[in-house]
């Protein structure tokens, strides 16, 4: 029994340990933002309504925007599929509002698929593998950027990021302390399994 107790509270301890660790990894490259020049600024895609991009996928997209305009990259893509009933695809909706901000079409890839984070990331990194693109700066919510640059990295992209630092994802200590829990066990499944598990943000957003 006492040997139980003991096994017991040592897996306890080393998942404590692993969480702990994992959460301040996804807390320190949330506040990297790289700025190296790449091939392409990517952005995930977030919800949009009819075409109009959500207050989370605006301040990603004007992001990206702010990168291509400092000459980061020649070329941003927009990526995400639809829900049924949708008319428009995360990545078509991207791509207009960047169009919209004077950004010239030939400028922008929309990657119309993928309806998770590893989905996203497969079909862009497909997409530019074929074109002899393979450097890419990802454009999410701060506490996304580690497991967005752990399944880049996995697909076959060299990938760093730069996050976004406005919108819901960083208005308040509340908001950033449930993006880091989230994404901590998100991060963790994903390295255990090599599924997606995505946050499903509400309408307001």
């Amino acid at each position: 029994m006492r040997w139980t107790v003991r096994v017991l509270l040592g897996a306890l301890l080393i998942g404590g340990l692993v969480v702990g660790g994992t959460a301040v990894r996804v807390w320190q490259v949330a506040r990297v933002s790289d700025y190296s020049p790449a091939d392409a600024i990517v952005v995930l895609g977030a919800a949009q309504y009819d075409g109009t991009p959500s207050s989370v996928f605006e301040a990603r997209l004007d992001q990206a925007y702010n990168l291509y305009k400092r000459g980061v990259a020649p070329l941003i893509v927009t990526v995400g599929g639809k829900q049924v009933g949708d008319n428009y695809t995360e990545a078509a909706s991207g791509r207009n509002y960047l169009k919209s901000r004077g950004v010239d079409g030939d400028r922008i890839l929309a990657v119309e698929t993928g309806s998770d984070t590893l989905q996203s990331v497969e079909a862009v990194s497909k997409a530019l593998l074929a074109r002899g693109k393979s450097s890419v700066v990802l454009v999410s919510d701060p506490w996304h950027s580690l497991r967005t640059r752990t399944m880049a990295r996995d697909a076959g992209l060299d990938a760093w990021t730069a996050p976004t630092r406005t919108g819901p994802a960083v208005y308040t200590r509340e908001s950033q302390a449930h993006g880091i829990t989230r994404e901590t066990f998100a991060l963790l499944w994903y390295q255990l399994t090599h599924f997606s598990a995505d946050f499903k943000y509400t309408a307001d957003q």
